[in-house]
């Protein structure tokens, strides 16, 4: 057989360079004990794992004589295993871990050999130069890291010459094959975990994974800080066993399941508060599920600036009673429940002091709200559990009662707060006795809006104060006048599209900074043939109850952006028109389609139109980001509308493409007087720019109040202190330039 060519080129230096192939040709060169050492210390990686492969080498062959060598990328021996026999004679030799072999030093050798090649080589009896290794078959191969071809180091298998066999080079073969596969996986698997730990240490989250059975096995830095528990005292540990997220990494584990954005809370180990948003899915590996991700971001600050923000904007300041928005709010939710089916029953109960302007006239102001405090008090008492008790103002007082099974639970409740008062009030040094009169309103069969039914408790009590105070009455059909009334104005309602009745006011907008108008609210008007002029509150409510509402609204986009073409067209500064949107209108599937023929059939560029909605209607969040996302897809701006006074998530903010915040008038009205409001509006404009939004001041009427919103950065003021809605005409007039 051909020898092949390296070998007889190698064996041709060796006589060149003068070696006697009857002499033993020793190693001359060996690392020191300390150079060994470290060596096998950088290589103990490399070590374990071609002392892997070669083991599985060395059982799959035992019982045959054979020895396994494993050199360096010089030819430095760092591992010597297998038959002993064969070990001693070869140290016979001076060959032994440490040594060096070179081609200079030892002639032609399979380790020397296979560092040179490029491919796996056999060198068998006579192929090597020196004749005391013509009884030695030999089969060895480098091995690399494949991705960059760095040369590693060389394995080699040796055996007396009668044990050859071409398959061993084929077992050399695969084993080498295997420990580059796996050499390149661990080289990979560090710099991906060095990437994991930088990615791991920078987020601004906490980072939980486990494998598949719920065993932490990351738990980064932020999430320590976050709950006040140490990395150490986590890993290892059954996630499901945690009393936070246990629950819910367990439904990930066994069932699949994925959570966003879910609120949880719990107190750390310092006894604060930590409120998280936290995400949970499981990690797949070609369909298999191996293991969990959580992660948790702290939102305990905005949490607190909302439920601060909350607080104030829903309880009274000298009583810390709910007011009148708490009551508001409530009303609203139950109604809605009522008008969905809900089988509820609901009362108000609606109170005022008597002669509580003579006791403030004559003892002072001081006194009067130390003896509304005690009255509150007092009344605090009396609550059942479904009861909550409100200030409302002054001195009235509110109370709601729901879900009472007895008919007769209203009036014995009323009765009961008036026996409240049989006994003086102590204030200060003297005492003070005072009645109170009691109007109560029992939710009817029929729904009714909010507003409806206040009004019912309302002139209840007004009925109780003109009987001779200290009474309650009841709310009954005597209001029938009024109903009928309201009836007649909804025919005459049905009428008023068809009959062109109703006009757009507009109010301006003024840009705080530059004093400039930037824009108009559309306001709508019923020129009502017979009553005259009338403003929304006397029929939106109406529209809303009888379906009219999406019809009107639809006749109100389309004037509005008609209107403000025909201005720019006329010569007009480009201004924005902004229109309420209705909760019906903003649910009506159509309301994309319909904006988008309006704009197109208008001309009107949709950069100057926008749509105001109110809080109440962001509560169908899923609904509404899809809704507002498609709105601002076709160019125009959006707006909430009376902020503060609804269904305030600052999650919502964060996510909708919102351009403008509406504050309320009812905080703008109170400024100079309440300092909760003045917090309330700083903090809302803090929060709107915070998220880069702008902030409209609406009801303005003072320049004291302008000033407040001017030096808060307020961005846009509206309101009667510059003008009030005015017909098509007197804007013309005013702001048209001709």
């Amino acid at each position: 057989m051909t020898e092949p060519y390296y070998i007889t080129e190698s064996k041709r230096m060796c006589k060149a360079s003068g070696m006697d192939p009857n002499e033993v040709s020793r190693p001359k060169n060996f690392l020191s004990e300390v150079e060994f050492a470290e060596k096998r210390k950088s290589y103990s990686e490399i070590l374990s794992v071609v002392s892997f492969f070669s083991n599985k080498l060395l059982n799959s062959l035992k019982g045959t004589p054979i020895l396994v060598v494993v050199s360096d990328a010089n030819g430095y021996l760092l591992e010597i295993e297998g038959d002993e026999t064969i070990k001693s004679t070869i140290e016979q030799f001076g060959i032994r871990l440490s040594s060096l072999f070179t081609q200079e030093d030892t002639g032609t050798s399979v380790v020397s050999l296979s560092l040179q090649q490029k491919h796996p080589i056999s060198l068998i009896g006579e192929q090597h130069y020196h004749t005391f290794l013509h009884n030695i078959a030999c089969y060895g191969a480098a091995f690399h890291y494949t991705d960059d071809n760095n040369l590693l180091g060389s394995v080699s298998i040796m055996m007396p010459i009668s044990f050859q066999n071409p398959l061993f080079l084929t077992m050399l073969t695969q084993a080498v094959d295997s420990i580059e596969r796996e050499l390149l996986l661990r080289k990979q698997n560090k710099k991906l975990n060095i990437m994991n730990q930088i990615m791991l240490s920078r987020t601004r989250n906490g980072i939980v994974v486990t494998d598949e059975f719920g065993i932490t096995t990351e738990f980064n830095d932020f999430a320590q800080k976050i709950s006040n528990n140490s990395r150490e005292s986590v890993i290892g540990r059954n996630i499901c066993e945690s009393s936070i997220t246990g629950d819910y990494f367990k439904e990930v584990l066994e069932q699949g399941k994925i959570f966003e954005n879910e609120e949880i809370k719990f107190i750390d180990n310092a006894g604060n508060l930590v409120v998280c948003l936290f995400d949970a899915q499981p990690i797949y590996e070609e369909e298999k599920m191996i293991g969990a991700f959580g992660q948790f971001r702290d939102i305990s600050d905005r949490y607190r600036l909302q439920e601060k923000y909350n607080y104030l904007a829903y309880h009274d300041d000298l009583t810390n009673l709910p007011n009148r928005r708490y009551i508001n709010k409530e009303l609203a939710i139950i109604i809605q429940g009522l008008k969905a089916g809900q089988n509820r029953t609901m009362a108000l109960l609606y109170m005022d002091l008597d002669r509580f302007k003579v006791i403030n006239d004559n003892f002072g102001h001081s006194y009067g709200d130390e003896l509304i405090t005690k009255v509150s008090e007092r009344l605090s008492g009396c609550l059942g559990e479904q009861d909550v008790l409100a200030r409302m103002g002054g001195d009235e007082f509110i109370f709601l009662l729901t879900d009472f099974s007895s008919p007769d639970y209203p009036t014995k409740k009323a009765e009961e707060i008036l026996n409240l008062f049989h006994e003086p009030f102590q204030v200060g040094k003297k005492e003070l006795h005072t009645t109170a009169s009691i109007g109560v309103a029992i939710y009817p069969a029929y729904p009714v809006s909010m507003e409806r039914f206040m009004v019912y408790a309302d002139n209840a009590m007004y009925q109780a104060k003109s009987r001779g105070k200290n009474r309650y009455v009841v709310h009954t059909s005597e209001l029938l006048e009024d109903m009928m009334d309201e009836y007649s104005l909804e025919i005459d309602l049905r009428k008023a599209l068809d009959n062109n009745e109703f006009v757009l006011h507009y109010q301006p907008q003024i840009h705080n900074q530059t004093g400039k108008l930037i824009g108009f609210e559309a306001l709508i008007r019923w020129q009502h043939p017979r009553l005259g002029l009338l403003p929304p509150g006397k029929f939106i409510k109406l529209a809303e109850e009888n379906g009219l509402i999406t019809q009107i609204g639809e006749w109100v986009i389309n004037e509005a952006c008609s209107q403000n073409k025909k201005w720019q067209d006329a010569g007009m500064v480009p201004v924005k028109v902004a229109v309420n949107l209705s909760t019906q209108q903003f649910l009506t599937r159509n309301l994309i389609t319909f904006v988008e023929e309006v704009l197109e059939r208008t001309a009107l560029d949709p950069h100057y139109f926008v749509v105001e909605i109110t809080e109440y209607m962001a509560m169908e969040y899923e609904y509404s980001i899809l809704v507002l996302n498609k709105l601002k897809s076709l160019g125009i701006g959006i707006s909430i509308d009376d902020f503060g006074t609804g269904y305030s998530s600052l999650n919502y903010l964060k996510n909708f493409p919102i351009d403008y915040i509406k504050i309320d008038k009812s905080f703008i009205s109170e400024l100079m007087n309440d300092p909760n409001d003045a917090i309330i509006v700083n903090a809302i404009i803090t929060l709107a720019h915070n998220l880069h939004k702008e902030v409209i001041a609406e009801g303005v009427e003072t320049k004291e109040q302008l000033d407040f919103l001017t030096n808060h950065l307020c961005d846009i003021t509206q309101g009667y202190f510059f003008s009030k809605p005015l017909p098509i005409e007197e804007i013309e007039e005013i702001y048209l330039v001709r």
